[in-house]
This record gives C-alpha cells, structure tokens and sequence, in this order.
C-alpha cells in the first residue's frame, strides 16, 4: 500500500517537473522570439508575399505585355454600385439623344457646387483653365498644341447637361478631350456640369 501511494506521489511530482519544464520552455521561445525593432522584424516565413515590389504608376512594368504598370479597365468591367451608361460612345446621334433625355438629377446647392469645384480643378482645370476660358498650364506651357474649347462660351454653355455628361463620359468627339468617365464617378460629373454653369455667371 505504502508502496502504491509513493509510486503516486513521485508520479503526481514528475508530471508538475514535466509541467514546468514545458511551460518554462514554452515561454522561453515566445519571448525569445519577439523582436521590437520594426527594421528586423523577423523570420519571413514567405519574403515574396511580404516583399513583394512595388511598381510606380506609371514605371515601366515587366509583369503585362504592354509594361503599362496603370491597367485600364477590362472590357465589361462595371464599378460596384454602378450601372452601364445607357448610350454607346463616340455617336453624334447618342450624344444629342443624351442631351434630350438625361437631366441633371443634382441640384446646385453649395456643397454639391465645391465638390463640383474640386473635381474640376483635379480632373478639368489643367486645360480649360481655372475660369474654364481654355486657357489651362498645358496649353499655356505649349505642352498641349491646340487651344482646349472654352467651356463659358455659348458654344458650351447652350448645350443641355445630358450632353456636356455625355462628352465628359467618353471625350469628345474629335479626340482631343479623352474619356473621363472612368476616372470621376457620374454623380461628380454633374457636380462639374453644375459648376460649369456657375463659371458662366
């Protein structure tokens, strides 16, 4: 019996010994393994996924056929929460289809006209110019050659919002304006109608 009991006993203090000692050791390695210098953080377990290279906009870029690093959009692509324009680009026809049915569903009160403001001086300014007269840095500087139409003349100003949208969607018709459909949501293109009109005023 007192032989049972002392087998127990010295079982019972090495599994606390073992206990310990795996604990002790568990611990160890945690604590060895944290490192507080952000420049060395470590073992990387995947260096191609932690370090991958990063390529700059619009670097050469080894990865695509065409080492365009900036990918347009794939054919197709819709955003998110968007749906497709409802007029096919580059027709005269649709452009003025445009004018007559689409209505410009923002009103021109003073927030929607400063971001209509913000998104002109990014998107527009650089070559219609800070008053919209055509006489932007890119025309000025002689980067660009042909003088960009000015967007307070009748000319502009006499077309219906629709179509001044439909332009700003897909460029104009002769080339020389691109397409900024992609780059500002549609709702802002109103916003930079809105404003339009009030550089007209």
């Amino acid at each position: 019996m007192k032989n049972k009991i002392k087998t127990t006993v010295m079982n019972q203090i090495k599994i606390r010994h073992l206990l310990v000692f795996v604990i002790f050791t568990g611990g160890l390695m945690i604590f060895s393994s944290c490192n507080h210098d952000r420049n060395h953080p470590g073992w990387a377990y995947m260096p191609d996924m932690y370090y991958s290279e990063a390529y700059n906009a619009y670097s050469l870029n080894p990865v695509f056929d065409d080492s365009l690093t900036m990918q347009m959009p794939m054919d197709g692509t819709i955003p998110r929460g968007q749906m497709p324009y409802p007029y096919p680009p580059k027709s005269y026809p649709d452009q003025i289809k445009a004018g007559v049915e689409m209505i410009n569903p923002v009103e021109a009160t003073p927030e929607n006209l400063a971001r209509g403001k913000d998104q002109y001086d990014i998107f527009c300014m650089g070559c219609h110019g800070e008053s919209g007269k055509g006489d932007g840095y890119l025309y000025t500087s002689k980067k660009f050659p042909i003088k960009p139409t000015s967007l307070v003349e009748p000319y502009v100003q006499g077309k219906p919002d629709g179509e001044l949208h439909y332009i700003i969607t897909y460029g104009s018709l002769s080339g020389l304006m691109g397409p900024h459909g992609y780059m500002i949501s549609r709702e802002d293109r109103w916003k930079i109608i809105s404003y339009m009109r009030e550089l007209a005023k």
